[in-house]
């Protein structure tokens, strides 16, 4: 189970922090509905690929799986809350969402 909640958090964010970081076009349109300068956006972007790093190295190093864990969960409370500003209320699901199986993530990883 923890290989599978892994290959999950790890994938979905370091494809969506390597989109932001290229700044495809739906990236850039995002960047602008949230509030954010392309280059805010590219800077989340980076965070999210180090936030997939870690929970990938997690397997080896669980210290670095949690604490990674940790910082994705706080990227999509923000991720939320600039949903919620940007009245996108049916799109708050996918942080939500997101953040339930990180936290699942974590608790496999620290259970071992």
């Amino acid at each position: 189970m923890i290989n599978t909640l892994t290959a999950v958090v790890a994938v979905f964010f370091g494809a969506l922090g390597l989109a932001k970081l290229a700044a495809v076009a739906p990236m850039r349109a995002a960047a602008g509905h949230l509030g954010f300068t392309v280059n805010q956006y590219r800077g989340l972007g980076v965070l999210e690929i180090g936030g997939a790093a870690g929970v990938a190295l997690g397997l080896v190093f669980p210290p670095l799986g949690v604490a990674s864990a940790a910082a994705l969960i706080l990227m999509m409370v923000g991720a939320v809350i600039s949903h919620l500003k940007a009245g996108d209320f049916v799109q708050v699901a996918v942080p939500v969402v997101t953040a339930l199986i990180v936290a699942a993530y974590a608790i496999a990883l620290v259970q071992g």
